[in-house]
């Protein structure tokens, strides 16, 4: 695929003998922090977030966002780049963790990429599409259809126009199912078949790539549910609340859409009870949880690994041990 001016150069330029590129992913809940700092307090690793949520400013609790001290003490990037009310694109992501690779790269160490965002991943490992820009009065038009029938309902006409497209959306995924729409109306071809025709940004470096996922499904929800009780205790609806304040912000913004704040934000406005609420946000969680297992299944570079596995801090990525894919 050719790179125009909007799209970052690969890695192919770096030669064969640089230092390599670490990836860690698994679904929400697996225990990827926790395992990726024990490797960093250990050796000369720095972690690149790749989650779409952290890059909000104000987005704290939600999100389980690293303490500013542990920040201090373990090197991070691409946390908090940018207010809620703005957009960012996987396009920006890419081009940001290649920034980021190379500058760690250029300081001796080894980048560590973390994080469960699927459209990142696979934007970083498979390469961006050549895609058109938006159309604002094309959204508008969709916009005002999904407001009378419903996203579901458009979601059933891209499955009759895309249906790659269509399996890996969820039927209320309004903005993926807007933007999968929008391409094929513009270009008259599936989105699924243009974002095929790419190349992969980390071209020319060698990369080790681990899925981290415990063995039992029952084991992630469990995590799921006492995660999500332990943001509440700290005070999730109360940040909620604080995000309100700003008049700017909406629950149409990208970065309400998020799990979690999405369904405290309908609870403020009236839609249900708290309790309620988080039934919805917990459940919420774990379908996103099985969507990115889905998703990782069907990626061949990923190692996978077994959360009971990576419990030795000492040396984790020789010592673990593969498991078979779970669930």
């Amino acid at each position: 695929m050719a790179h125009g001016a909007d799209t970052p150069a690969p890695g192919a330029a770096a030669g064969p003998h640089e230092l390599p590129v670490f990836i860690l992913t698994g679904p929400t809940g697996a225990g990827k922090t926790d395992w990726a700092l024990g490797l960093a307090e250990s050796a000369p690793v720095e972690i690149v977030s790749v989650d779409s949520a952290l890059v909000y400013r104000g987005l704290d609790i939600g999100t389980a966002k690293p303490a500013r001290e542990l920040r201090a003490r373990v090197p991070h990037h691409l946390i908090d780049l940018c207010e809620p009310t703005e957009s960012y694109s996987a396009g920006r992501f890419v081009a940001d963790a290649l920034g980021s690779i190379r500058d760690i790269h250029a300081r001796g160490r080894v980048p560590l990429l973390v994080g469960g965002t699927m459209l990142y991943l696979r934007s970083l490992l498979h390469g961006l599409a050549a895609l058109p820009q938006a159309d604002p009065l094309l959204r508008s038009q969709l916009d005002a259809r999904a407001a009378k029938h419903g996203w579901p309902a458009l979601h059933a006409e891209l499955a009759g126009l895309d249906p790659q497209a269509a399996a890996r959306i969820a039927p209320a995924d309004s903005q993926r199912i807007q933007r999968a729409l929008e391409v094929c109306y513009m270009t008259g071809r599936p989105i699924s078949q243009l974002q095929r025709a790419t190349v992969s940004p980390l071209a020319g470096w060698p990369v080790r790539y681990w899925v981290l996922a415990p063995r039992e499904r029952a084991v992630l929800h469990e995590r799921i549910a006492r995660r999500f009780d332990a943001m509440m205790a700290a005070g999730f609806l109360d940040e909620v609340i604080g995000l309100r304040r700003d008049g700017d912000l909406s629950a149409r913004h990208p970065s309400m859409r998020a799990v979690g704040y999405r369904q405290l934000w309908a609870h403020l406005d009236g839609q249900y009870a708290l309790e309620e609420g988080v039934q919805r946000a917990v459940a919420a969680t774990r379908q996103l949880a099985k969507r990115q297992l889905t998703w990782m299944r069907g990626e061949a570079l990923g190692e996978w690994r077994t959360t009971r596995s990576c419990k030795n801090k000492e040396n984790p990525w020789p010592k673990a041990s593969p498991c078979k894919t779970p669930f």
